[in-house]
């Protein structure tokens, strides 16, 4: 006697590759979105409402109102403005050379092997930089001080007069140092991270090459952290144009020496909330934040260049 079988099942007939990557497709954007959503709420959407505000101008008679660019015209008409990036720009020379070339000196001993508490000299320079900005511009203002600090106290113990580091012509070299003692730890441990991953095998043929330590040091770690020089460098471009903890903390101490308009970032900060000038001061924002853009760029593009 026969049975009858019921019929197999169908087999689920494959999605279509289209399907599939359209799935795929959804997929990426959904482990994207939160990404995507907060990159937007932070940071595009503030350079949206301020490029808004720069287009506006609150005037006396009619409230605010729409002056197109004019906002933007009289931005690079500002004399205040250019001196204050004229004096970020003569910061920019003179302290960025000199902070990275002591990062790197110190990245090159600790990397060489021969430092005696290697450890102990990287985490002691290091230091400084998890000491907050605040704190630090607190700090060395007090030791800066002729009447109260330690360069009075030298004056009255030695009967010498040294010159007021919060003077007119000595402030800026004082904010230099400053900035200098906090970031020196902070790019040396980026030269030494990258000093480290270099192969021990370019050293082995060095040596059997006959090469010295600056050979070593010019043919083969400098080539080899090029892009870690060029990173330091551009972050420390864009750090100096936007100086404001140190001149704003020590401008009650030097009121003389340190406007409101020492530096473009506090300029702006000065026409935002004492001068209530919110639209203007958006503008100067945006022209200043475009004018890092191009030179970091810049900056980029020539120490990335092959053969340079």
């Amino acid at each position: 006697m026969t049975t009858l079988q019921p019929p197999a099942a169908a087999a689920p007939r494959p999605a279509p590759p289209r399907a599939r990557r359209d799935r795929r497709s959804w997929t990426g954007w959904g482990f994207l979105g939160p990404f995507v959503a907060v990159f937007a709420l932070v940071f595009l959407a503030p350079i949206a409402y301020s490029v808004y505000l720069s287009l506006f101008r609150d005037r006396l008679i009619g409230g605010t109102t729409f002056v197109g660019l004019d906002n933007y015209t009289q931005a690079l008409r500002d004399e205040r403005f250019w001196d204050s990036l004229g004096r970020v720009s003569l910061f920019l020379a003179v302290q960025v050379p000199i902070m990275l070339g002591i990062a790197l000196l110190v990245a090159l001993a600790l990397d060489s092997g021969r430092l005696y508490g290697r450890d102990f000299f990287r985490i002691s320079i290091f230091l400084p930089y998890a000491v907050p900005a605040v704190v630090a511009t607190l700090m060395w203002g007090f030791m800066y001080g002729t009447r109260f600090g330690l360069v009075g106290d030298i004056n009255s113990a030695l009967g010498v007069s040294l010159p007021d580091p919060l003077s007119t012509d000595l402030v800026l070299a004082s904010i230099g140092n400053i900035v200098t003692w906090e970031f020196v730890g902070y790019n040396m441990l980026i030269f030494y991270s990258a000093l480290r991953v270099i192969p021990h095998s370019l050293y082995e043929a060095a040596q059997i090459d006959g090469a010295g330590q600056i050979r070593v040091i010019t043919a083969i770690k400098l080539p080899a952290i090029r892009g870690a020089l060029v990173i330091a460098t551009i972050f420390s471009i864009i750090g100096s144009f936007q100086l404001f903890n140190e001149p704003s903390i020590l401008q009650p101490l030097a009121p003389n020496a340190v406007t409101t308009d020492y530096t473009p970032n506090f300029y702006t900060y000065s026409l935002s909330f004492n001068g209530q000038q919110h639209n203007y001061s958006a503008t100067v924002a945006i022209v200043m934040g475009l004018i890092t853009m191009v030179i970091a760029y810049v900056v980029q593009l020539r120490g990335m260049r092959k053969g340079v």
